[in-house]
C-alpha cells in the first residue's frame, strides 16, 4: 500500500473539517496515490465524498462551493488508474460522478472514459461519442486513435461485423469535414453524451469537449495498439483487426463482403499491409486451410479486376494438390490458364513438389496467419456475443427503474445457459438499491454464491465492495460479514474506514446497549451477535 492509506485518512478526516487542499495540490497527491491499485481505490472514495461535499454546498449557492469542485485532470487521473487496474464499474460510478458535478470531459477524459465504456460493454454510449469525435479535425485523429480501437473491439464483441467494417471506413474519412462551416460550428456547441442508457430522458449526461486537449497534462495516455493503428497521417487496421473480419465474415459465410471491405480497405491503405492486403488475406486463409474461402476471395478480385499476382493462384493450386483435392485443382488450373498463367502446365502435369516447394515460405511467413491463429484461440475464452446484448437490457431496465423487466432477462439469460458477468449483477445491484430494495440484494447475493459454485464466476473488488455498501444500509450484517469473508479468503482489500463510515451514519446507536440476555428472539440474538461482529472488525467502540 505505501503510503496511500496513510495519505487517504490524512485527506478524509481533513475533509470531516471541512477542508479540501487546493486542486493544484489534490492532483499531485491523487497522481502519487494511484500507482496502485489499492491507492486507486482509497482516493475514488475521496472523491465521492468530496462532490457530495461539494454538491451539499453547492445547493446552498455558498461561494466557497466552486473551489472544492474537482477539476478534470484529478477525475482523469483516478478515471486512468481504472483503466490501469481493469476496476470497471468503478470507472463508470466516477464518470456519472463527473455527470453529477458537472465536470467537463476533455480529450483525455473522452479516450480514458471509452475505454471504460469498452470494459462495461456499453456500445450505445460509445456510438453517441462516435457522432462528436467524428467531426473533430485531423489534427486530432492520431489522439482518438484508442477511442476507435475501443469502439471496434466492441462491435467484434457484439458479432457485429457490418458495424465493424462501416466504422473502419468512417474513421478516417468523417474527420474531413473539419473545412465544412457547419461541422465546425456543431463542435463549437456544448456537446453532451448521456451515460448508462441514451434512450433514457432521464438518463445522466456529461459534458464534453472533444477538441479541448490540454498538453502540459500531468496525464500521459499509453493506450494499447491492438485493433487500430496510426502510420502514415491514417489510423489502418492491424493484423490482429483483419483476423477478427476473416474470421468474423467466414461465420457468417459472407465471404464475397469481405473481399469488398479487402477491396475498400487496400485502395486507401487502411491497413498495415498496404498494397499487399488481398495477397496476404488469401495466403493466410491458405495457411489455415479454408481453401474455399481463400478460392473465393480470389474470384471475386478477379471479376472486378483487381490485380492478384500469379504466385497466389500457385499457392492455392499447391495447397488443393497436397489437400488430394483434385476437382478444385483442375478448376483452378483451368482458371489459370483462361487468364494466360501456367499454359504449359496440363491437367494431368501438375508438378506439386515443384509448386509446393517454391511457395511454401510464402505460406510460412505470414504475420496475418500467426494472428488468425491467436484470435481463434483466443475466442475460445471470451465471453458469448449475447453477453453484451443481454448487460446492455438489463441496464436499461435497471437505469429506468424497471426492475421486473430487468429479471426477466436476467432469468432469459440463464435459461439459456449464458454466464452472468459481474457487469450484470452490479446492474441488477445497483437498479435495486435506487428502489431500496435491499431483501431483493440477498436474493441475488445468494445466485452470485452458486455461480461461484457451480460456473467459476469470478467476483472482482468492485461487485463486492458494491454489495458490502448494500448490506450495510439495508441493516443485513449477516450478510455483511459473508461478503467481508469472501473478500478476506481472497485477499481483497476492505476500506474499513469508508464501511465504518457509512454505519456510523446509518446505524450508530444500533444494539449499542442492547445484551445478548436481553434479546427476546433467536432472530434479534443473531443479529446482535452480527452486528457486534461487525463492530468488532471495523473498529467501533
Amino acid at each position: 500500500m505505501q503510503m496511500a492509506s496513510p495519505a487517504s485518512v490524512v485527506l478524509r478526516l481533513m475533509l470531516e473539517k471541512g477542508f479540501v487542499p487546493s486542486m493544484n495540490l489534490l492532483s499531485l497527491i491523487v497522481f502519487h496515490i494511484v500507482k496502485t491499485e489499492i491507492g486507486t481505490y482509497l482516493v475514488s472514495t475521496y472523491l465521492y465524498q468530496v462532490c457530495d461535499f461539494y454538491n451539499s454546498l453547492n445547493n446552498t449557492k455558498a461561494q466557497r462551493a466552486i473551489l472544492l469542485k474537482p477539476d478534470t485532470l484529478i477525475f482523469n487521473l483516478v478515471l486512468d488508474a481504472c483503466v490501469r487496474f481493469k476496476l470497471c464499474l468503478k470507472g463508470l460510478c466516477l464518470i456519472e460522478l463527473m455527470s453529477l458535478t458537472g465536470t467537463v470531459a476533455d480529450a483525455h477524459s473522452i479516450v480514458i472514459i471509452s475505454l471504460i465504456l469498452e470494459m462495461n460493454g456499453l456500445r450505445d454510449e460509445m456510438m453517441e461519442l462516435k457522432c462528436h469525435i467524428d467531426g473533430v479535425s485531423a489534427a486530432y485523429v492520431r489522439h482518438y486513435r484508442q477511442f476507435y480501437d475501443s469502439l471496434l473491439s466492441l462491435h467484434f464483441k457484439f458479432n457485429d461485423i457490418d458495424a465493424a467494417a462501416k466504422l473502419v471506413l468512417d474513421m478516417n474519412s468523417s474527420h474531413n469535414c473539419h473545412s465544412n462551416l457547419e461541422c465546425r460550428n456543431h463542435l463549437q456547441k456544448p456537446c453532451y453524451i448521456a451515460i448508462g442508457s441514451p434512450n433514457l430522458k432521464n438518463a445522466l449526461k456529461i459534458h464534453v469537449e472533444p477538441e479541448l486537449l490540454q498538453k502540459d497534462s500531468v496525464l500521459k495516455l499509453e493506450g494499447r495498439e491492438g485493433l487500430v493503428l496510426y502510420k502514415g497521417g491514417k489510423l489502418v487496421l492491424s493484423n490482429r483487426a483483419l483476423a477478427k473480419f476473416i474470421i468474423g465474415y467466414k461465420k457468417d459465410s459472407k465471404i464475397s463482403e469481405l473481399s469488398k471491405l479487402l477491396l475498400s480497405i487496400q485502395g486507401e491503405q487502411y491497413s498495415v499491409a498496404g498494397p499487399s492486403l488481398s495477397s496476404d488475406v488469401i495466403s493466410a486463409c491458405i495457411k489455415m486451410r479454408w481453401l474455399e474461402s481463400a478460392h473465393d476471395i480470389l474470384d471475386d478480385l478477379e471479376v472486378v479486376g483487381s490485380p492478384i499476382g500469379p504466385d497466389m493462384y500457385t499457392l492455392l493450386l499447391s495447397a488443393y494438390q497436397k489437400e488430394g483435392m483434385q476437382r478444385e485443382a483442375k478448376a483452378l488450373l483451368k482458371q489459370m490458364k483462361k487468364i494466360n498463367l501456367y499454359k504449359e502446365l496440363s491437367d494431368d502435369g501438375i508438378d506439386i513438389h515443384t509448386l509446393y516447394d517454391e511457395n511454401s515460405n510464402l505460406v510460412g511467413k505470414s504475420d496475418l496467419s500467426v494472428a488468425l491463429a491467436q484470435v481463434l484461440k483466443d475466442e475460445n475464452q471470451t465471453d458469448v456475443p449475447l453477453v453484451y446484448n443481454f448487460n446492455s437490457s438489463i441496464l436499461f431496465f435497471c437505469k429506468a427503474r424497471m426492475m421486473d423487466d430487468a429479471l426477466r432477462a436476467y432469468r432469459r439469460m440463464c435459461e439459456m445457459k449464458i454466464q452472468p458477468t459481474n457487469q450484470t449483477f452490479a446492474h441488477l445491484v445497483r437498479g435495486y438499491y435506487s428502489l431500496g430494495m435491499y431483501r431483493e440484494i440477498t436474493y441475488l447475493w445468494g445466485d452470485i454464491k452458486r455461480f461461484m459454485k457451480n460456473s467459476h464466476l469470478a467476483v472482482d473488488r468492485d461487485l463486492y465492495e458494491l454489495l458490502l455498501l448494500n448490506f450495510i444500509q439495508g441493516g443485513y450484517f449477516e450478510r455483511v460479514m459473508e461478503v467481508i469473508g469472501h473478500m478476506n479468503d481472497r485477499n481483497m482489500y476492505t476500506d474499513k474506514l469508508m464501511y465504518k463510515s457509512e454505519f456510523l451514519r446509518l446505524h450508530k446507536n444500533l444494539y449499542r446497549s442492547l445484551k445478548a440476555s436481553d434479546t427476546r428472539t433467536e432472530a434479534q440474538s443473531k443479529r446482535l451477535e452480527h452486528v457486534q461482529e461487525f463492530r468488532k472488525w471495523a473498529g467501533i467502540d
